[in-house]
């Protein structure tokens, strides 16, 4: 099975950057569809960006959209939340997640196979 790993937490000002990086233990990485979510303390964990396997389709979630955007490099075994203009509600840790012989991109957490421990990131006013 797959094992993934979350990197580029951290903390940051308002209207900040950061880049997310997920690196996962198999070079067929191309197989899964990735997905992130994100979890704030006392609430449940949320959908945040998707992408299929070849990368060719993604989607974000409204909260994010035009913020955030995900993209895979499948040669380097790793897939990518750039986050951009962040506020304080974007503080929560980040996970990425894997679905085996995904064609598609999914955006509901029971669709995954695999997830990675999570990288806190935490946006400060």
């Amino acid at each position: 099975q797959v094992q993934l790993v979350e990197s580029g937490g951290g903390l940051v000002q308002v209207g900040g950057s950061l880049r997310l990086s997920c690196a996962a233990s198999e070079r067929t990485i191309s197989n899964y569809a990735m997905g992130w979510f994100r979890q704030a303390p006392g609430k449940e964990r949320d959908f945040v960006a998707a992408i299929n396997r070849d990368g060719s389709s993604a989607t974000t979630a409204d909260s994010v959209k035009g913020r955030f955007a995900i993209s895979r490099g499948n040669a380097r075994n790793t897939v990518y939340l750039q986050m951009n203009s962040l506020k304080p509600e974007d503080t929560a840790v980040y996970y990425c997640a894997a679905r085996r012989a995904g064609a598609y991109y999914y955006i509901r957490s029971s669709d995954y196979d695999t997830w990675g421990r999570g990288t806190q990131v935490t946006v400060s006013s």
